[in-house]
């Protein structure tokens, strides 16, 4: 059994929506991470589950995986058969695996930077300034519908819902590139589905 421990309007959503373009039976477990949700605790033993109390995190058959890269990856070879994750022999398994570490690698901490104002440092973290990452990912969406080419996968739910995301909030400025891309995205049934729940969600 798989079970999703999420909080409503945040991070967790991403998994939330990747569950449903799977397809795939799951429960969640509403988890307070700002003290006020009405919809959901902080169990005693979630540090069992995830070390930072923080979402999403993922239990399957009473096993925890935290950090949503690596739920993703675990999920998309779960269940090879959905399409999702390139899997080990496929010429698209390289980047599949690099946009997903890239995603809250390198992508996240940038941004974040910007948000907060701080100078980026060259050299000195692992990732690029705000401006470069931006024309990294432009240069890769203007070419291609999807992070893998023609391939909706996990990586666009990841990296792409992070950037949607990112928009919304002023952080990523819009540009055609990218708001052709998130269009793309705002297409997706199981997003929609992945929305209504979370509204469900918040609302009981």
């Amino acid at each position: 059994m798989l079970t999703l421990y999420h909080a409503p309007r945040s991070r967790s959503f991403r998994i939330l929506w990747l569950l449903e373009e799977l397809g795939v039976p799951y429960d969640t477990e509403m988890v307070s991470i700002r003290g006020n949700d009405s919809a959901g605790h902080m169990p005693a033993d979630y540090i069992d589950i995830h070390p930072h109390r923080k979402v999403p995190a993922l239990v399957h058959d009473g096993v925890p995986v935290f950090e949503t890269p690596a739920i993703a990856l675990y999920l998309t070879d779960l269940f090879p058969d959905k399409g999702l994750g390139p899997q080990v022999g496929d010429a698209d398994r390289g980047p599949y695996l690099t946009w997903l570490s890239y995603s809250t690698g390198v992508f996240e901490p940038a941004m974040v930077e910007r948000a907060f104002k701080r100078p980026h440092q060259e050299g000195a973290p692992g990732w690029g300034s705000a401006d470069e990452v931006e024309q990294v990912l432009t240069r890769v969406l203007q070419a291609r519908p999807f992070f893998l080419g023609s391939r909706f996968s996990a990586v666009d739910i990841v990296l792409g819902g992070t950037l949607q995301y990112m928009m919304q909030v002023k952080v990523v400025p819009e540009s055609p590139v990218f708001s052709a891309y998130v269009e793309r995205l705002g297409n997706r049934p199981a997003m929609h589905r992945a929305l209504q729940r979370d509204g469900d969600i918040e609302e009981g």
